[in-house]
């Protein structure tokens, strides 16, 4: 199992406790016996699903209500869809369709994340333990990783885990 651990600056929550640790995870390129298998993992209590678009048949196996039946079914733990922590269908257009630059996407996103105030309006108990999930196989340009490094920027206390 491929993985990737980012620490933040500081290992501590405000109270001397442990920090929490946030998983992320793409589906593209993985077979769902490989997929299932990297989300066996000490810590992980739920797939967050970050996704805009979790219902398409290009989805296959990582479909929102297969996807909640796999996760309770082989894995027993909880799936969530959080489309709070989505861009926009018009930002997805403008950086797939339109070609636009990463760095665009990202500066849009972010902004998008601090305009809806998801520090917030997200409980830390669903991210802690979770694994924010979308379809890119890597975290570089996915808003996965944006969205755990903002959480991570306003609390101060996350792990980061990316599952590879």
């Amino acid at each position: 199992m491929s993985s990737r651990r980012v620490r933040c600056r500081s290992q501590l929550k405000r109270g001397g406790g442990a920090s929490m640790t946030v998983f992320t995870i793409g589906f593209t390129k993985k077979p769902a016996r490989e997929f299932f298998q990297k989300l066996r993992r000490q810590g992980l209590a739920r797939v967050v699903d970050v996704r805009l678009n979790n219902v398409s048949q290009l989805a296959g196996f990582s479909k929102r209500d297969d996807l909640q039946f796999f996760c309770e079914s082989i894995l027993s733990i909880g799936y969530l869809h959080l489309p709070e922590l989505a861009p926009t269908q018009v930002m997805l257009d403008e950086f797939k369709k339109n070609h636009g630059t990463w760095s665009d996407y990202e500066n849009k996103f972010l902004n998008l994340m601090a305009e809806r105030k998801v520090e917030d309006t997200v409980e830390r108990k669903v991210v802690d333990g979770g694994c924010l999930l979308c379809s890119e196989a890597n975290p570089e340009n996915c808003h996965r990783r944006l969205v755990a490094e903002y959480l991570q920027s306003k609390w101060g206390e996350v792990v980061i885990e990316h599952i590879l």
